[in-house]
């Protein structure tokens, strides 16, 4: 008869502990629900792009040295995509998210504005880290997208649309 294995072995089969946080950093980052009409349909259309893991999101990234949050969503989502012709509008709302990175705790806090693309929107040139960029119709975009605090902010995005009558 097989005895179990005390603790320690099970630890051993699963595999080490990661070593203690020993530090805790702070990254604020902006993004953008970025939002065209279709020229076709006139529906509203939300750009999403696909991370190295193969989620879908919204262009974001770290806020810069004497950069404002409005400034970085539009500096990020030229980056990521190709587009510099945008106008950021409104803030939409803020996410805060955490994760572990070596032996780091790294608090994100995301500023979100919606904005709008300008121009040729299908000139997309997404980055080599992405596995995609799309667009989709709003109710696709929000079935794709992988976070649900992003999703609350996109449908806040669409209302503040409607309510403006765009």
């Amino acid at each position: 008869m097989k005895r179990p294995l005390p603790i320690g072995g099970i630890k051993k089969l699963v595999g080490r502990r990661r070593p203690a946080i020993s530090e805790v950093l702070s990254e604020p980052t902006a993004g953008g629900v970025v939002y065209r009409r279709n020229t076709t349909t006139n529906a509203v259309e939300i750009l999403l792009i696909q991370d190295a893991k193969n989620r879908w999101t919204i262009p974001k990234g770290h806020i810069e040295e004497g950069e404002s949050a409005k400034e970085t969503a539009a500096r990020e989502i030229g980056e990521e995509t190709g587009l510099t012709d945008v106008t950021v509008m409104n803030w939409l709302g803020k996410i805060n998210f955490r994760y572990r990175r070596q032996q780091s705790l790294v608090l994100m806090t995301t500023e979100i504005f919606l904005v709008k693309a300008n121009g040729d929107t299908d000139a997309l040139k997404p980055e080599d880290w992405m596995n995609g960029i799309q667009w989709f119709p709003t109710s696709e975009a929000l079935d794709k997208i992988e976070y649900e605090d992003i999703s609350k902010i996109i449908l806040i995005g669409l209302t503040k649309l409607r309510q403006a009558g765009l």
